[in-house]
């Protein structure tokens, strides 16, 4: 037996790096893994991209994965009645896709965050402008400053070259569609909020100030939803974290996410 374990043990091949990341993040969903397998409510698709540049104190696209997603489906089904899919291994309802996915057209709410290092490529902007013509969604949060904001932008620009980026003014009936939202957040990171003693712009001066912004289609649907210069999943990933952090920013944090979602699924 014992030389049994050890033959085991040396012809084993070794754990992807993949594999190790989402071992870290403690969660049986990974990317590759398709949609949840018990179906029938909200599902919490996010989108994974390739970083093409660094930006300070941030990850990738897997930044405030995956507890973001697990708080954000839990609270939303115990304060509003929507029902939320599920994975037979009890993780609720979010997944991983890419732009090229086939997956990418069965979810019509994507989430993704810190964009500022994101290099799509001509198929995946291709993509994601069928996704988005088809009556797709996407959400990008948590990019913060002017170098960040124009990596963004020209992301954009590829996927929608006939189209601008507008401000969403704060009378937009989707900040009262649940909750009454009269101001966007700031809300840093729980890591700079404690280094700073409550600090929250995250770039200084340059993002002092919170921007929430859109792209349109031709009937006013919001087809891309863009909070810059805060960090709204922060809000919800970290809420069991620090009773100080919660209150002061998790429940504004679930406002604008339920609003967001239920605008989504209604509009």
């Amino acid at each position: 037996m014992v030389l049994v374990l050890v033959l085991t043990g040396v012809f084993a091949a070794p754990e992807s790096a993949e594999a190790q990341r989402f071992r870290r993040y403690g969660t049986r969903v990974r990317l590759g893994d398709g949609l949840p397998d018990r179906p029938g409510g909200f599902t919490f698709c996010r989108l994974a991209f390739v970083e093409v540049r660094r930006e300070p104190g941030g990850s990738s696209w897997d930044t405030d994965f995956p507890q973001a997603e697990r708080n954000l489906t839990t609270r939303l089904s115990q304060l509003t009645p929507t029902p939320v899919s599920g994975w037979e291994h009890g993780e609720p309802g979010f997944a991983i896709v890419r732009a090229t996915d086939p997956e990418l057209f069965e979810c019509p709410f994507l989430f993704a965050s810190h964009v500022g290092v994101t290099g799509f490529d001509g198929e995946e902007a291709r993509a994601l402008r069928e996704y988005f013509d088809k009556g797709g969604f996407l959400w990008v949060d948590d990019f913060w400053g002017n170098a960040a904001w124009n990596q963004w932008a020209k992301q954009m620009a590829m996927v929608f070259p006939d189209r601008q980026i507008v401000d969403l003014p704060i009378e937009h009936p989707l900040f009262e569609i649940v909750y009454d939202v009269q101001r966007l957040p700031q809300i840093p990171s729980i890591q700079h909020w404690r280094r700073t003693g409550g600090g929250t712009s995250e770039r200084g001066f340059e993002s002092r100030q919170p921007h929430i912004r859109a792209i349109l289609d031709d009937d006013g649907r919001i087809m891309v939803l863009i909070t810059h210069n805060t960090d709204i999943a922060d809000g919800w990933e970290r809420e069991g974290e620090d009773p100080q952090f919660f209150y002061q920013f998790s429940p504004d944090a679930y406002a604008v996410g339920v609003n967001v979602v239920v605008w989504m699924m209604t509009h």
